[in-house]
């Protein structure tokens, strides 16, 4: 399931930001229909400068164009900010002639002397010096793949970013660790392609909820004898993923998760043997997370990993055995990513959110290996994006808030100011009439302050009567709510009196994996029921029109609208949905499982998460949306939902777009953009959408 934020009109265009409302206002001017939603305010606001990384622990590279040259790249002195002209070294020429026929991702050895890739379900090496393409497995297919990920595993397990790559070059550059899937017990799902004149069937492999899994082997193989060393796995547990290799190359860990996902292991294997030991276990209630970013420390010292065990995600230093050093972080709080292990100095950095005091912010931090001092390095509020040097004497810092458009400055590992390198503000955004952006908490009558963030109208009046929008996602651990830049499309509906709002219920991640917990089993349930006290709260609120309550969203967000105005039709009056979930029976196995358990298991669950068992008690205006080759959520969920609608006389709108996956991809995304807009004027007030 993507976790895309969705905005008001599923734009993720962040180059707006927000300045409180003054008596000026009134002579300001508003963003015109193109300005905000087709790029053409991008030069209200000045540009960053293009840092391109760190080149070590006191130089950073970055990208520009000084006056009478062209553009280039400058080695930058960290501390005192001499620049010299950086030639950057020209890369060994390699041989990819054997990848130009339909080769997919070409990984380079750590050597550089070979590049692997695949081809065809089959895993080839290819040697840089001779350019001769070699196979190391020759039983790939159509529903045999080795180092190509399955479907399901390329979605929900490895990630998009992999690109369906699933090998993985030992350090020594001697072998390479590969995943081969087995697609022949996983049923087909036909998509339509409507294009010609009888059109073209495209089949593909999707496990539902409840269907089998791709077959999987973990094989590690020799790329000069060709031979591949089958590492022992656990035949009750569903899942294999996420090897990594010790810098030695002597060892490979991976993980392995049951098909409950609430039971996982880190083992080690001998890549000479197969053989296997268990290094960590973990089991949840609820569900346990992959280990996406383990660190293995060097010398055999152990490894650092992320975990929600005690229901907020923190760091802990395991030796090679599996016994725990220390625990590095502890608290009410969440850590999101490690970002740096400096092992030289024996601190890690990382960045962190849910701090009770800083809804919405997300700041850099660092700690001793021995964890007893946990410092944060960013104080100004908002969301911060910070690349520590090398060794983490210095680290970028890039962040906004509400208040304020995206910054860049140098930092030391202290947290000290070294110097600003950009400010984004622009003058020439002084002459628009900016919304209100405020950030503040909604309570739930059970306890949860919701995090929440809305824009009101330049000159807002309290005594009048606003329509509101959500703008949601709603996905398990997947917030929406950050004190940062809001896009010119809120401020664009603001200054034409629609009130936009994000809400982020108790299981987005604001309230840690303790939080998220509470979906398990009821995907659905608390999600509307955080909205609807978020509603409730807004009607108290003399300038909210209880008549025109919007919500909208993509793919979950769209499940979570289409919901609102069903189970939650006494509260939400209008929706525009796309590429919505109607029915976790009708989504993959890997992730509706991970949170709702097998079907089988969970009957009531699946039934209380449905959308089509409300169906009945829809009312209001809804728009649903969805591209006709969506190959992540089926336009079947879509088709079933107004068969509902139709067999029961609903009244609703409804907008295919052929060929469209599961992004609406240009030119018609500015059809779905200027539809959406004309829908939000058609019905909150009876005019047509300022658009130009």
């Amino acid at each position: 399931m993507t976790r895309i934020s969705a905005f008001i009109l599923g734009l993720t265009t962040l180059v707006g930001f927000s300045l409180l409302s003054t008596p000026l206002q009134a002579q300001k001017k508003n963003f015109t229909f193109q300005e905000a939603y087709e790029g053409g305010a991008r030069n209200l606001t000045g540009s960053l400068p293009s840092i391109q990384g760190w080149l070590d622990d006191d130089h950073y590279l970055e990208r520009k164009r000084k006056e009478g040259s062209r553009t280039k790249t400058y080695q930058v002195h960290a501390k005192s900010g001499k620049e010299t002209e950086y030639e950057r070294p020209r890369p060994k020429r390699i041989n990819l002639r054997k990848l130009s026929d339909g080769g997919q991702n070409p990984r380079l050895s750590p050597d550089s002397s070979r590049v692997a890739f695949t081809k065809g379900g089959n895993l080839y090496v290819n040697s840089v010096e001779e350019g001769q393409a070699v196979a190391l497995t020759n039983d790939g297919g159509d529903l045999i793949y080795n180092g190509y990920a399955s479907w399901v595993y390329y979605e929900e397990i490895l990630g998009r970013r992999s690109r369906y790559a699933a090998f993985w070059w030992s350090p020594d550059s001697r072998k390479i660790a590969y995943l081969r899937f087995d697609d022949q017990e996983v049923p087909e799902f036909p998509i339509f392609r409507s294009t010609g004149t009888h059109g073209e069937l495209e089949v593909m492999r999707y496990p539902k909820a409840g269907d089998p899994s791709p077959g999987v082997k973990l094989g590690i193989v020799d790329v000069e004898t060709k031979e591949t060393t089958w590492v022992e796995l656990d035949e009750n547990l569903e899942y294999t993923a996420w090897p990594f290799w010790t810098s030695d190359s002597k060892e490979l860990f991976f993980q392995q998760l049951n098909r409950d996902q609430n039971y996982l292991r880190i083992l080690a294997a001998n890549p000479e043997t197969g053989k296997t030991r268990t290094v960590y276990e973990e089991k949840q209630p609820s569900w346990v997370d992959w280990f996406e970013d383990l660190h293995f420390l060097s010398d055999g010292k152990g490894f650092l990993l992320r975990s929600s065990i005690d229901g907020y995600f923190h760091l802990y230093h395991y030796d090679m055995q599996g016994k725990l050093v220390n625990r590095l972080t502890e608290g009410e709080w969440t850590v999101n990513s490690m970002t740096l292990v400096d092992e030289e100095n024996e601190r890690v950095f990382f960045h962190a959110s849910g701090m009770k005091d800083k809804v919405g912010e997300t700041h850099f931090f660092k700690v001793d290996m021995a964890g007893k001092k946990v410092v944060q390095l960013t104080e100004a509020p908002g969301t911060h994006r910070c690349v520590p040097s090398d060794g983490g004497s210095y680290f970028t810092d890039r962040y906004s808030s509400i208040s304020h458009p995206s910054k860049l400055e140098l930092r030391s590992d202290k947290g000290k100011l070294i110097r600003e390198l950009g400010d984004s503000r622009s003058e020439a955004m002084d002459a628009y009439a900016m919304g209100k952006v405020e950030l503040f908490t909604i309570p739930s009558t059970d306890g949860y302050n919701l995090p929440a963030v809305w824009v009101l109208p330049p000159d807002f009046d309290p005594n009048k009567k606003y329509p509101i929008v959500f703008s949601i996602y709603s996905g398990p651990g997947a917030g929406t709510v950050r004190n940062s830049q809001r896009s010119l499309q809120d401020h664009f509906l603001a200054q034409h009196g629609i009130i936009t709002i994000s809400v982020d219920h108790r299981g987005s991640g604001h309230f840690g994996k303790k939080g998220i917990a509470e979906m398990h089993r009821n995907l659905g349930k608390w999600e509307s029921h955080d909205l609807i006290e978020a509603v409730k709260w807004l009607r108290k609120k003399s300038f909210i029109d209880p008549e025109r309550v919007g919500i909208t969203g993509g793919s979950y967000g769209g499940y979570m609208t289409c919901l609102a105005l069903t189970k939650g039709a006494d509260y939400f009056t209008h929706g525009i949905a796309r590429s919505s979930v109607t029915d976790w029976q009708l989504y993959d196995n890997v992730y509706t499982e991970r949170y709702m358990d097998h079907p089988q298991d969970n009957p009531g669950g699946y039934k209380d998460g449905s959308v089509l068992t409300y169906a009945k008690d829809f009312k209001g205006k809804l728009l649903i949306i969805h591209g006709t080759m969506d190959d992540n959520v089926h336009m079947q969920n879509t088709i079933q939902l107004v068969d509902k609608f139709t067999s029961m006389g609903k009244d609703f709108e409804f907008m295919l777009y052929p060929g469209q996956r599961h992004g609406i991809g240009y030119p018609m995304r500015s059809h779905l953009v200027e539809m959406s807009l004309k829908f939000w004027f058609e019905h909150f007030f009876d005019e047509e959408a300022p658009i130009e």
